[in-house]
């Protein structure tokens, strides 16, 4: 077993940090009041006032009331805090994080060393340990990515599953899974293999959901609204169209032509559209209802994710793992995120939201919305660094402002930051806790739930 300890539950994550206020005695009702307390991970991500329409669909396809659908959520938002703080506390000894239960009130992190264990419960998580760090589990991901041959489509997925301490590996029968193990070198108590008929596709054929038509020949749907500079459009899947593709949105109307295009390899795109039309920070959802997006926050495995697309509409799931890698008739793709939401053709390039926080776009997947399906998203972040595009946000008119000049391990709104990234900022040093795009609120200092002072 992989799996060696696990500690005693933790309480709620609704519980823990939570900022109690006490009356000041009298001799100190004339000092200053005291400093403003910092917001919360979930007020900083929006998730503490939830749209309706996010709501009703986790109550639908997660089954959940809405009390548990909002404290969900929350944990959610602070769950991604504390594994962020965790993951650099560990460093190389990291092995994973994963929230889980009905509202995602018990967040696991895993470590390869069991001393580890009091600084975890610490945290705020449960303790699990392992014998495979992160890193070794990715390295291994890579050698089966790299000797994946024409054909491919007998192992279409491949990920890490921190929550088995394995590599796992779909495939078509054990004897491709066996052939590609060999072939790429890699010790096979290290994967996990799921034989599967499933055969995922490129789901082919400015709101994020809307249709809109690529040479008059083609349906996909639009994924978030994005800018640079003076240019507006939005972000899709790259499969939609080529660079240079023309499009017309979803009234047939002339709209815009691909500024960029990856596929396969990646499956990202973004539209740049006329003056006719205008990005926003809305995603389509029910009945005519929108969800306004917040920000790029990446949320953990396990956490609930909605998706919005052309044929299907508004549907929810929850995040299985990130960094897959899927293999297409056209090709492999890496570094997509595998979901239980349901998809079907024209869904692509729809959008991904977990809470207000933009996760990605429809890449492909298996099955459909009437019996079930796996899809996988294209991560937004990774769309925005690439192209060097700004998110429409909520929060302010213009969304987060364009990336800043400035010198290398200074903060900047609109750069993307990883986990571990460092900056400093007024001569402070902060860690960053959560992937994310910067925006111009999140300054380190007024985003506990995003930055670690250090």
């Amino acid at each position: 077993m992989a799996h060696r300890h696990v500690s005693a539950g933790c309480a709620a994550l609704t519980v823990l940090g939570a900022l109690v206020l006490t009356g000041l005695p009298a001799a100190a009702a004339a000092e200053p009041p005291a400093p403003t307390p910092a917001p919360s991970a979930a007020e900083t991500l929006g998730a503490n006032s939830p749209s309706s329409v996010v709501l009703r669909a986790m109550e639908r396809d997660l089954r959940l009331t809405e009390a548990q659908a909002r404290t969900r959520l929350v944990n959610e938002a602070e769950a991604g805090t504390r594994a962020g703080r965790l993951q650099n506390a560990l460093g190389k000894r990291f092995a994973g994080a994963w929230v889980s239960g009905a509202t995602s009130a018990d967040l696991t992190v895993a470590s390869t060393d069991v001393a580890d264990t009091p600084a975890i419960e610490a945290g705020g998580a449960r303790a699990v340990v392992v014998d495979t760090p992160l890193a070794d589990l990715r390295a291994a991901k890579t050698k089966l990515d790299r000797a994946v041959t024409g054909e491919g489509l007998k192992t279409p997925v491949r990920y890490v599953d921190v929550r088995t301490n394995r590599v796992t590996l779909q495939a078509t029968s054990r004897a491709a899974a066996d052939t590609l193990i060999e072939a790429a070198g890699v010790d096979s108590a290290l994967v996990k293999v799921k034989v599967s008929a499933d055969q995922p596709r490129a789901l082919y054929d400015i709101k994020g959901g809307d249709a809109f038509y690529i040479d008059d020949t083609f349906r996909c749907s639009v994924g978030f609204g994005v800018t640079k500079g003076d240019q507006q459009g939005f972000a899709t899947a790259g499969h939609c169209g080529k660079t240079g593709s023309k499009t017309t949105g979803f009234n047939q109307v002339a709209q815009g032509t691909f500024e960029a295009s990856v596929f396969p390899g990646q499956d990202m795109s973004w539209v740049g559209v006329n003056s006719d039309w205008t990005a926003t920070p809305a995603v389509k959802g029910e009945g005519g209802q929108d969800v306004q997006t917040a920000g790029s926050v990446q949320a953990l495995v396990g956490a609930a994710v909605c998706r919005s697309g052309s044929t299907t509409g508004w549907h929810c799931g929850t995040i299985q793992q990130h960094d897959t890698s899927v293999t297409y008739a056209e090709g492999t793709v890496d570094g997509v995120t595998r979901t239980t939401v349901c998809a079907e053709p024209g869904d692509s390039g729809g959008s991904y939201i977990s809470g207000v926080q933009a996760q990605g776009v429809t890449s492909g997947g298996s099955g459909d919305c009437t019996s079930g399906g796996t899809t996988f998203y294209q991560p937004i972040n990774p769309v925005l660094s690439t192209y060097g595009l700004t998110l429409k946000t909520s929060t302010s008119e213009s969304g987060t402002s364009a990336p800043e000049d400035g010198q290398e391990g200074s903060w900047a709104a609109g750069r993307v930051y990883e986990v571990g990234e460092r900056v400093t900022v007024d001569g402070v040093a902060y860690e960053c806790l959560q992937p994310h795009q910067a925006q111009a609120e999140w300054q380190p200092a007024l985003a506990p739930g995003l930055w670690q002072r250090v």
